[in-house]
């Protein structure tokens, strides 16, 4: 197929990339690199089934020729960019999505949308299935992302009902894995560069609220089996082992070797206290279950991590 990435040079979306090249088919990767980062991707260049196209999906989109899937993932994904760039959040996610829709109808395309888990809010209802509707606060900080991601799942299914477009909707939960920015802001990535730099973990609240973690190539593999399936209700794609921050904190302590303590913050406004994904439907239309061991891939996280430490200067 002809598959067109958007935010492929992200940490999810290159990832996908390399799936989609090594299964042989032609790809497009389309990313405005305000988040992801070219390097990502630039082992294809070379490569006369792959393109490149420097574009912010916000704006009108022009791809020449045929496109047989269309896969939307661009959006900034951590905290600590969508509270830096709250605007431009809510617009790839509200009119990007209104522009991947829009060229997947005309080029009769199969849709596939890059949703999260952040629809569910700081949920009431634990484990979260794909029936719960959330528990969400519009006005707060993490609304931006939030509600923008909400509204991309309904214009998604709008399009699906009135066009007919033949749409599929996922709710990623927390992944890591190698490409993780040093500065991305989140859980996994924080505690690896905080203990290779030698600095304090820090844990915000009691350490006790609690988090699902998949490893990057598991989450490729759903993305994957979605795209070849014919389900077009929200899927979650997460894994069902839940783990506090706190013991996630020393599990990196602990496998870094690292000497720094750690210490507590005030907790953020709005932070989900539990995040744990139902994955029956995953698991019965897909066959799908994350299959890396927590341990197995922080080790192959922290090792590629060890590679990047130098290059912002760290001792």
């Amino acid at each position: 197929m002809r598959i067109l990435v958007t935010g492929g040079a992200g940490f999810i979306g290159s990832h996908l990339v390399d799936r989609l090249m090594t299964d042989g088919h032609y790809v497009i990767a389309m990313d405005n690199l305000i988040t992801g980062k070219f390097e990502n991707i630039q082992a294809h260049t070379s490569s006369t089934r792959f393109e490149f196209i420097h574009h912010n999906v916000s704006n009108f989109i022009h791809v020449a020729g045929d496109i047989d899937f269309v896969v939307h993932l661009a959006s900034p994904a951590s905290p600590v960019d969508y509270l830096e760039l709250p605007i431009q959040t809510l617009k790839v996610n509200s009119l990007g999505t209104h522009n991947t829709l829009g060229l997947a109808t005309v080029k009769n395309a199969k849709y596939l949308l890059a949703s999260t888990s952040e629809v569910y809010g700081d949920p009431e209802v634990h484990p979260q299935p794909e029936t719960y509707w959330g528990n969400v606060n519009p006005i707060g900080p993490r609304g931006v992302y939030d509600e923008s991601k909400r509204f991309a799942e309904a214009l998604t299914m709008a399009y699906h009902k009135m066009h007919g477009l033949d749409t599929r909707i996922i709710r990623i939960f927390n992944c890591y894995g190698p490409r993780l920015r040093l500065d991305d802001g989140r859980v996994i990535s924080n505690f690896i560069r905080q203990s290779l730099e030698g600095e304090p973990l820090t844990v915000y609240g009691e350490g006790n609220q609690t988090r699902s973690f998949q490893y990057v190539s598991d989450l490729v593999d759903g993305i994957v089996k979605t795209m070849n399936s014919d389900h077009h209700l929200p899927i979650n794609l997460g894994n069902p082992q839940e783990k506090t921050v706190d013991e996630i904190a020393k599990l990196i302590k602990q496998l870094t070797g690292t000497r720094s303590e750690i210490v507590f913050k005030e907790l953020p406004v709005d932070d989900p206290r539990r995040r744990l994904p139902d994955i029956t439907k995953a698991k019965e239309l897909l066959g799908w279950t994350p299959k890396t061991e927590l341990v197995d891939g922080l080790k192959q996280t922290i090792a590629w991590f060890e590679t990047q430490v130098p290059k912002v200067g760290v001792k």
